[in-house]
């Protein structure tokens, strides 16, 4: 192989390539737009899973010599599929178990649950910032911080005249 085709390599593959990876993008737009919509930053990890699985067979099947647009499109169809059935299955309690990670109680009454902090790999400035940017000053005006099944931190503030400044 010459420095040439190293570097530039077939044009016409490239081309059908490019033509194929469009393919694919559209084909998975049209999945996405069809599926339930959930935003990005709800996702939940069953969520992540399935959105790398279509960027990494969009991009595999769309430079592969020997993968087809209907290879790549039959894999995606598949991938929407479980994730809409994983999606409706969460409404049974066994497998909201298996795919959904608990709720964790950061926060009760002000009292910080450092077991619950560790599980959640948060640092006490983790939970300050987290605090902060949600309004409170600290964890003495919190009743609840819960670290939902999502990766984000719900706060509920305690009521005014139960705010003990000593906290």
């Amino acid at each position: 192989m010459n420095a040439h085709e190293a570097l530039i390599g077939d044009w016409h593959v490239a081309v059908w390539a490019a033509v194929k990876g469009v393919a694919l993008f559209a084909t998975a737009l049209a999945l996405f737009r069809v599926a339930e919509r959930r935003t990005l930053a709800a996702f939940a990890p069953f969520d992540w899973v399935a959105a790398v699985a279509v960027g990494a067979v969009v991009g595999r099947s769309a430079t592969a010599s020997d993968t087809s647009w209907l290879t790549g499109a039959a894999v995606l169809l598949a991938l929407f599929a479980v994730h809409s059935a994983i999606a409706r299955l969460r409404f049974l309690a066994p497998v909201r178990w298996v795919v959904d990670p608990p709720l964790r109680v950061l926060v009760r009454d002000g009292v910080v649950d450092q077991r619950n902090m560790r599980r959640c790999g948060l640092t006490t400035a983790d939970l300050e910032a987290i605090m902060r940017q949600q309004g409170y000053p600290g964890t003495a005006s919190v009743h609840l911080a819960i670290f939902e099944a999502k990766g984000a931190v719900s706060v509920v503030g305690a009521p005014p005249e139960e705010v003990s400044p000593e906290r």
